[in-house]
């Protein structure tokens, strides 16, 4: 059965800089303050470490702290939360993004295209394979940071209805950030929720936020204050949205595809 309305709850935080047992405190205060009664909770991309290039130091097993703390939080809260964090898994290292619901269940998904002028790739192993995950009968494609980039990825292929992009994206690039959301919510005929960090990493960079929830006529339903830590909830219909692809069905003419792994 589909809830007709879902409640997404958008945290554009800092992030301390490679501290685990600090961030898992700060979201733990966030949610236990603020979340209310959000179906949804969106972290931004490296929630306990930020965009760290030192994943020898900082990575975890899938049965480590972060990803217990996860786990846990979903099931005492009784809500789904997403966001991504640094694992080691065949002696390979992944920016692995983990959807926890409420039961405790978990999904994952490996980002796909690592930023190569931030040497992500000389750390990492990208993913292959897409996720697409039901939530109160909501399909859902959890996506990160530079995947935004790449609309070939993000296609819609008439499988989902939330498109979400956690990231650790710089200021110094936040136009791009804001026009491909706005791009990808009207190309794929869905709502598109973005939640970046905000404050400056161990590297030096600056990052604005500018996270935003989307409706599938590219309009603001919410945005975060640029630079400025903060929360906001969206309130994502499923009757709007169903009704919006049935009167103008863009769908019925798109390209059909394949993505192959």
């Amino acid at each position: 059965m589909v809830q007709n309305e879902l409640k997404v709850f958008l945290v554009q935080s800092d992030v301390k800089w490679q501290d685990i047992e600090g961030n898992l405190n700060m979201f733990d205060l966030i949610i236990q303050e603020q979340a209310g009664d959000a179906d949804l909770i969106v972290l931004p991309e490296m929630f306990t470490t930020g965009f760290s290039m030192e994943p020898e130091k900082m990575s975890e097993g899938m049965d480590g702290k972060a990803v217990s703390w996860i786990i846990s939080t979903a099931k005492k809260n009784g809500v789904a939360i997403i966001g991504s964090v640094i694992i080691k898994e065949d002696e390979g290292y992944y920016n692995r993004l983990l959807f926890a619901y409420p039961s405790g269940e978990l999904k994952t998904y490996d980002k796909r295209h690592l930023f190569r002028m931030g040497n992500e790739h000389e750390h990492y192993k990208a993913g292959s394979k897409r996720l697409i995950l039901e939530y109160k009968g909501w399909k859902i494609c959890p996506l990160i940071c530079y995947d935004l980039r790449f609309p070939v990825w993000s296609r819609n292929a008439n499988d989902y209805d939330l498109l979400i992009y956690i990231a650790s994206w710089p200021a110094a690039r936040s136009f791009p950030w804001r026009s491909l959301l706005v791009a990808r919510a009207i190309e794929n005929q869905c709502y598109v929720v973005g939640v970046n960090r905000v404050g400056v990493d161990g590297a030096g960079l600056m990052y604005s936020g500018d996270s935003a929830a989307i409706n599938s006529r590219g309009e603001y339903l919410t945005g975060l204050v640029s630079g400025e830590v903060g929360c906001a909830m969206a309130a994502l219909s499923m009757e709007d949205l169903k009704s919006f692809r049935s009167k103008f069905p863009v769908m019925l003419d798109g390209d059909r595809f394949q993505i192959l792994d």
